[in-house]
This record gives C-alpha cells, sequence and structure tokens, in this order.
C-alpha cells in the first residue's frame, strides 16, 4: 500500500527534539548526545515507532534510536508520543544503506529488523536487510558482543536470512518458527505483528551475536 505523502513533513520534521535531522554528525559520538553511555539499540525500518516507544518505556536505563527511510513514518512516529517526550528515543530519517556514515564502528550494542520488507524477486535480494551486504556494515558498527534481533512474518525471508547469517558467522541463538506458540513472554509485538497474528499467521524470531566476540574472546 502507498504511503500518502503529508505536504512538507521533511520541514516539520526540525521542529521535533526527538527527531534528529543532521544524525551524521553525530557519529562516533552518540553517547554524547543521550548524555551517558548507556547501551544504544538500533531499529532499522521502524514504522510508526509503536515498538520502539514501547521498549523505551519498559527500559529507562537503554537509549533507542529509531531508523526509517520514509519521513511521512517517522513524522507518524514522533506525533504519537503525544505528552510522553523521552530523552533516551530518538528519531532518525535515513535510508539503511548509510548506516556507516551514521554510527561509528563498535558504537551499537543491538539491531532489531522487524518485519522488514522481503523483497521476494531474486533481483532485489541485494535490498533484504538480511543480505550478506548489510550484514557487513551491522557487523562494522555493531560491538563485538553485539547482536541482531529478527523477526518476519515471510518463512522465505527467514530461511534465507539464517543462512546469510551463517555463511558470515554470525553465531545463531533463541531461534523459533512459532514465537507465539512458545510463549516468549518478553516479547514486545510491533503494529505489523499483531495483525499478522489476528490473522492466524506465525511469526518467525532469531537472535544472532556479531562475529567480532569470538575475535574478542
Amino acid at each position: 500500500m502507498r504511503l500518502r505523502k503529508k505536504k512538507g513533513v521533511e520541514e516539520l520534521l526540525t521542529e521535533f527534539p526527538n527527531v534528529i535531522t543532521n544524525a551524521n554528525e553525530y557519529k562516533g559520538h552518540w553517547g554524547e548526545l543521550f548524555l551517558n553511555n548507556h547501551p544504544i539499540h538500533l531499529e532499522i525500518g521502524m514504522g510508526r515507532g509503536g515498538f520502539l516507544t514501547a521498549l523505551s518505556k519498559k527500559n529507562p536505563e537503554v537509549n533507542y534510536i529509531g531508523m526509517e527511510r520514509v519521513a511521512t513514518l517517522v513524522y507518524d512516529a514522533v506525533t504519537r508520543l503525544g505528552d510522553y517526550k523521552p530523552e533516551h528515543l530518538k528519531f532518525i530519517w535515513n535510508n539503511a544503506h548509510n548506516i556507516e556514515e551514521i554510527f561509528a564502528p563498535s558504537e551499537i550494542d543491538r539491531i532489531y529488523l522487524n518485519f522488514s520488507d522481503p523483497w521476494p524477486k531474486q533481483r532485489h535480494v541485494k535490498k533484504r536487510l538480511t543480505h550478506r551486504g548489510f550484514l557487513e556494515k551491522y557487523e562494522e558498527i555493531l560491538k563485538p558482543q553485539g547482536e541482531i534481533h529478527f523477526k518476519t512474518d515471510n518463512e522465505g525471508l527467514f530461511l534465507f536470512s539464517l543462512e546469510e547469517l551463517k555463511e558470515k558467522n554470525w553465531i545463531l541463538k533463541n531461534i523459533t518458527y512459532d514465537l507465539h506458540k512458545d510463549h516468549n513472554e518478553d516479547n514486545v509485538m510491533t503494529e505489523y505483528e499483531k495483525r499478522f497474528i489476528a490473522q492466524g499467521k506465525k511469526i518467525f524470531r532469531l537472535e544472532a551475536v556479531s562475529p567480532k566476540k569470538q575475535e574478542a574472546l
């Protein structure tokens, strides 16, 4: 479904303190922006931000950054905060292809990939956010103990992701082919996830530890 573009939304984003419009300037200095040395968790493709907003309320000791390439969705995310103005939650309007221009090596503790576009056609395989090209970028910005937490309703994308992660020597754990059947009590649902569960779809999930952990031991 094509999103309707809000007129002037890019300019409107500059009015919100939770939206960082000059993200490149904070490369290597995100801790200074948050004024602490807490872990930094990044969601790539945050949509309307419901997942990160919920996490930020549960975990004030973690700094959260949501990255989204569609300005309209970033606007929706920040306006949905209402009176909730957390200093440990920031939104970025940018593309995952630029991630190494925004974060320095070993600056991020965890990356969330939730219900990413599966790009089912073979000619688009490199656009999948779990393609090895992206995995190399993630490994660069993650700390040695850093992790990817990945959820999808698309079995094909999930199987592809498993193979890509194995090929690049990521350490896989907590793999499930039916998350809600396994009764994961700590799971925070995204807006898409709630919709898919209502439709009776299975949710696939995994966690992957950066290969840099092996090198650091």
